[in-house]
């Protein structure tokens, strides 16, 4: 028995009408299959339509009733801090306690100078962020904090996530310093499906290396990866449909990815996504890389008829 947890990503990118039918099908679908989640992801600048995550995740809170409901991540460096906590609140109330919630830096790659943050300081700014979340959320009506970009002197903050003492949050980033905060600062660490399964390895060999270190171990906290996966018949156009998505996504960027997708036939899907668990991985967020929603939903069913029974 896989000693994994899997959940999907729900589909994300509009081309035209938003597919409101089908995506709640979709949602449905997986909640009936007995996935442990849905995801999303964020991209507020790029070359991909995309809606934004926590809105799309309270629309599925209303089309759902056990399914998490994730998102990994939310470049948090790049929002209000209090904004964002109340956001987050909100929908982990509206899904009554069922919102998991990722955050990463972004990386020194992100146009800051239009999201008024100064690049030479975004990491400090975003740890803070986060801690000042945490005080929002914390039990009690106000929050004060002081601290190096922020000053908050009694504000009232009523509203609190169902989730005590907050909704998990997961973690990106790739880098040893990220990794630690992950493991200081968060409840699972969750691996970019832009990684490869062997970079990922490494990845998780260090969080679990820093949970020791902190005495961490057996709290609870988890290590999860995003798959890009094609399952076809035919290994080749599996491969092309992946790389066709994995462009829509990230562009010219691809090009630094490496081999990411997980691609083939079920068999060979089944493959792949044992090594990722071999890897570390005990949540994998598979995310099935079809042009539209119909697409997803297929893959989705020969998700579950076909590829995880092999790993059981």
């Amino acid at each position: 028995m896989t000693p994994a947890t899997f959940s999907v990503s729900i589909p994300q990118i509009v081309d035209g009408d938003f597919d409101e039918e089908g995506v709640r099908d979709y949602l449905v679908r997986a909640e009936e299959l007995g996935f442990e989640g849905a995801w999303t992801s964020e991209q507020t600048v790029g070359g991909a339509a995309m809606l934004a995550p926590l809105e799309l995740l309270s629309w599925a809170a209303a089309c759902t009733s056990r399914l998490r409901l994730g998102v990994a991540v939310i470049v948090s460096s790049l929002h209000d801090p209090l904004q964002l906590a109340a956001a987050a609140t909100s929908v982990d109330r509206l899904s009554h306690g069922r919102l998991d919630l990722g955050v990463g830096s972004g990386g020194d790659f992100r146009p800051f100078a239009a999201f008024g943050v100064a690049r030479e300081t975004f990491i400090a700014s975003y740890t803070e962020g986060i801690e000042l979340m945490k005080a929002a959320w914390a039990d009690g009506p106000t929050v004060t904090f002081h601290g190096r970009f922020r000053d908050a002197e009694g504000l009232a903050i009523p509203l609190k996530p169902v989730q005590r003492p907050h909704p998990p949050l997961w973690f990106g980033g790739g880098a040893p310093r990220a990794l630690a905060r992950a493991v200081r600062l968060g409840d699972g660490f969750m691996g970019a499906g832009s990684s490869t399964t062997e970079h990922f390895r490494g990845a998780a060999a260090t969080v679990r290396e820093e949970l020791a270190r902190r005495g961490r171990h057996g709290d609870g906290f988890r290590i999860g990866k995003r798959v890009y996966l094609a399952i076809d018949d035919d290994p080749a156009r599996a491969r092309r449909v992946a790389d066709e998505g994995l462009f829509r996504l990230y562009g010219a960027l691809t090009t630094r990815f490496g081999e990411v997708a997980v691609t083939g036939t079920p068999e060979q899907v089944a493959d792949g996504l044992r090594e990722v668990v071999d890897a570390g991985a005990r949540t994998v967020l598979l995310n099935p890389m079809g042009s539209d929603v119909a697409a997803d939903r297929e893959q989705l069913e020969r998700l579950h008829a076909e590829v995880l029974p092999l790993l059981r």
